[in-house]
């Protein structure tokens, strides 16, 4: 199979270009093809004719969206549009990945896939006109939702911890943002069975379990030896950052589920991550 690859340099993509290896892949990413160039796109994609793109490319400084939200919308909404234009003109299947973010983050129930969106911050809304355009350009497509993405050698909430755990001995985590970790690498592997099924539709592909941001450092401190270190447990409000996450946006896979594909348990993951993370040093 025929495999593109947007944003190929981010965390995703490189897990991605990883669990593809049996495929024929081609990565593209800034600064060489820019997403919101229209014919920049349609060109690149034209020339790899893939059967499959996998749209990983987009603005996801949060806080960042909310100083530019025009950028944001110009990167993650029309340059989505113009993704899914070009698989439409080259006949690809497209796999679009979005966040939990497109939700409210007000259900304590969480969320399926079928919920209606209702982003309350600038890349969540940024994400959801992604979405919008995804379903109305295309039918063969997917859309995949992943959150709290992590991946080893990159910077990430793990990766702050234990710089911030060694460094001070001690931390101040928020307790009211609750969500699912989420190992790139089970991403990947789950996306590469996905596009095997050509069962279109909307996926929560999350590493399964749910916890606090507070309760994430804590398992990664336990994981990592540094019990010692003093976690205190701190509300969102006196965090002070240009956007505001969704508090309680936690993702249940049902759909992927129901076809077989399910991620392991979120401790189980950041487990392996460390080890890998240990083994590269």
């Amino acid at each position: 199979m025929r495999i593109f690859i947007t944003g190929g340099k981010g965390q995703l993509g490189t897990a991605l270009a990883a669990a593809l290896i049996d495929h024929e892949v081609t990565l593209t990413d800034l600064p060489e093809v820019d997403i919101a160039d229209k014919l920049a796109i349609f060109a690149t994609i034209g020339a790899a004719q893939p059967d499959v793109v996998i749209h990983c490319a987009a603005y996801t400084n949060v806080d960042g969206c909310a100083r530019e939200p025009e950028l944001a919308y110009r990167v993650n909404g029309l340059g989505t549009q113009n993704v899914a234009l070009a698989c439409l003109e080259h006949g690809a299947e497209l796999v679009h990945i979005s966040t939990n973010e497109v939700f409210a983050g007000d259900n304590p129930a969480g969320y399926a896939e079928w919920m209606p969106l209702e982003p309350r911050n600038e890349y969540g809304r940024s994400k959801a006109a992604a979405e919008h355009h995804v379903r109305h350009i295309l039918q063969r497509a997917y859309i995949v939702r992943p959150a709290w993405l992590y991946a080893a050698g990159g910077r990430n909430f793990i990766h702050a911890i234990l710089n911030r755990a060694r460094s001070s001995g001690q931390l101040r985590v928020v307790t009211d943002e609750v969500g699912n970790p989420t190992y790139a690498k089970d991403v990947a592997e789950a996306i590469a069975q996905l596009i095997q099924t050509h069962q279109y539709g909307t996926y929560h592909f999350v590493n399964s379990g749910s916890c606090s941001r507070w309760e994430f450092a804590n398992e990664i401190l336990r994981q990592a030896g540094l019990t010692h270190v003093v976690n205190t447990p701190i509300l969102g409000s006196e965090f002070k950052r240009a956007s505001t996450p969704p508090p309680y946006a936690v993702l249940h896979n049902i759909a992927a589920a129901a076809i077989g594909i399910r991620l392991r348990p979120w401790q189980e993951a950041l487990a392996d991550y460390l080890q890998s993370v240990i083994s590269d040093q």
